[in-house]
């Protein structure tokens, strides 16, 4: 395989290891941190958990609708004998990132709740966007589009009324597990 191939790290810098390892860990790493805040945070983390679910939900639908209207080319498969992917990646749509418009709601929605965490999130959330395109695998205006999409579910469902609704249902869900009835 590839990956034991001894001449394959001969090429490696010290930028391309970090960058995959990151790539390679992002997905599970956003997703535990909304396990985490859920946990750990009460009541407001439960409230922040499920509105980053449901603005990572709402803005990868929206990002999917944009993806099959534009049907950018990835760098990679758009230039490839300049530009080599750091990671596998199938070659569909580039616009805009899945992987930035997911972080950055995630992100963004613990941040309106939580402002520690959500800021900690939210350089996160940066990184996987910077490391996306130094991957191969973005444009910096694929990322920057879904870090803007992403951002927008969040603070569309901050509004006073869907946010009475995100609230309503963990506070609902809190009846199921009980370390989020504490404030």
């Amino acid at each position: 395989e590839d990956r034991l191939d001894p001449a394959r790290f001969e090429r490696r810098d010290a930028v391309e290891d970090p960058v995959e390892l990151y790539m390679g860990v992002s997905q599970a790493l956003f997703a535990g941190l909304v396990v985490a805040v859920s946990v750990l945070f009460g009541r407001r983390g439960a409230r922040g958990a499920v509105a980053a679910l449901a603005a990572a939900a709402l803005a990868l639908g929206v990002g999917l609708v944009i993806a099959h209207v534009v049907n950018e080319p990835r760098p990679f498969v758009a230039h490839p004998n300049t530009v080599h992917a750091l990671i596998a990646h199938k070659p569909d749509a580039s616009f805009p990132s899945d992987h930035a418009t997911a972080a950055f709601a995630i992100a963004t929605a613990i941040w309106l709740r939580l402002r520690g965490i959500g800021a900690i999130a939210l350089v996160l959330a940066a990184a996987l966007a910077v490391g996306r395109v130094a991957a191969g695998v973005h444009y910096p205006l694929d990322v920057a589009a879904g870090a803007a999409l992403g951002t927008g579910a969040a603070v569309l469902l901050w509004w006073a009324p869907l946010r009475r609704v995100t609230d309503g249902v963990a506070d609902r869900l809190s009846t199921i597990a009980p370390w989020h009835a504490r404030p």
